[in-house]
Protein backbone atom coordinates (compact mmCIF):
# COMPACT_ATOMS: atom_id res chain seq x y z
CA UNK A 1 0.00 0.00 0.00
CA UNK A 2 1.36 3.66 -1.00
CA UNK A 3 1.32 6.51 1.16
CA UNK A 4 -1.35 8.84 0.60
CA UNK A 5 -2.10 12.64 0.88
CA UNK A 6 -5.52 13.99 1.48
CA UNK A 7 -7.39 17.12 0.68
CA UNK A 8 -10.62 18.06 2.60
CA UNK A 9 -13.28 19.60 1.48
CA UNK A 10 -16.37 20.81 3.38
CA UNK A 11 -19.41 20.55 1.57
CA UNK A 12 -23.64 20.87 2.48
CA UNK A 13 -25.91 18.67 0.22
CA UNK A 14 -29.79 19.46 0.74
CA UNK A 15 -32.47 16.86 -0.47
CA UNK A 16 -36.50 16.89 0.44
CA UNK A 17 -36.03 13.24 0.62
CA UNK A 18 -33.97 12.18 3.39
CA UNK A 19 -30.19 12.44 5.33
CA UNK A 20 -28.60 10.17 3.05
CA UNK A 21 -29.51 11.74 -0.24
CA UNK A 22 -28.56 14.75 0.92
CA UNK A 23 -25.22 13.37 1.11
CA UNK A 24 -25.67 11.91 -1.69
CA UNK A 25 -26.32 14.83 -3.71
CA UNK A 26 -23.25 16.72 -2.04
CA UNK A 27 -20.80 13.49 -3.15
CA UNK A 28 -22.21 13.90 -6.36
CA UNK A 29 -22.16 17.21 -7.33
CA UNK A 30 -18.44 17.48 -6.07
CA UNK A 31 -17.53 14.64 -8.76
CA UNK A 32 -18.65 17.10 -11.52
CA UNK A 33 -15.06 18.65 -10.56
CA UNK A 34 -12.92 17.05 -8.09
CA UNK A 35 -11.51 13.49 -8.76
CA UNK A 36 -10.50 10.37 -6.69
CA UNK A 37 -13.03 11.56 -3.43
CA UNK A 38 -12.27 8.31 -1.56
CA UNK A 39 -14.50 9.27 1.98
CA UNK A 40 -16.92 11.19 3.87
CA UNK A 41 -17.38 12.28 7.52
CA UNK A 42 -20.75 13.38 8.54
CA UNK A 43 -20.02 16.64 10.27
CA UNK A 44 -23.97 18.36 11.30
CA UNK A 45 -27.53 17.59 10.16
CA UNK A 46 -29.97 20.26 10.20
CA UNK A 47 -33.85 20.12 8.68
CA UNK A 48 -36.70 22.40 7.82
CA UNK A 49 -40.02 22.04 9.45
CA UNK A 50 -42.97 23.14 7.61
CA UNK A 51 -46.90 22.24 9.22
CA UNK A 52 -45.25 20.01 11.51
CA UNK A 53 -43.36 17.77 9.49
CA UNK A 54 -39.60 17.47 8.16
CA UNK A 55 -39.69 19.89 4.95
CA UNK A 56 -35.83 19.20 3.98
CA UNK A 57 -32.90 18.03 5.12
CA UNK A 58 -29.22 19.70 5.09
CA UNK A 59 -26.16 17.61 6.01
CA UNK A 60 -22.76 19.45 5.95
CA UNK A 61 -19.76 16.94 5.12
CA UNK A 62 -15.85 16.51 4.99
CA UNK A 63 -14.89 14.93 1.71
CA UNK A 64 -11.38 13.52 1.40
CA UNK A 65 -9.66 13.16 -2.16
CA UNK A 66 -6.08 12.36 -2.68
CA UNK A 67 -4.04 14.37 -4.14
CA UNK A 68 -2.18 13.58 -7.51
Amino acid sequence: MSNHVYKILELTGSSTQGSDDAIKTAIAKASDTVRNIQWFEVLETRGHVKDGKVAHWQVTIKVGFTLE
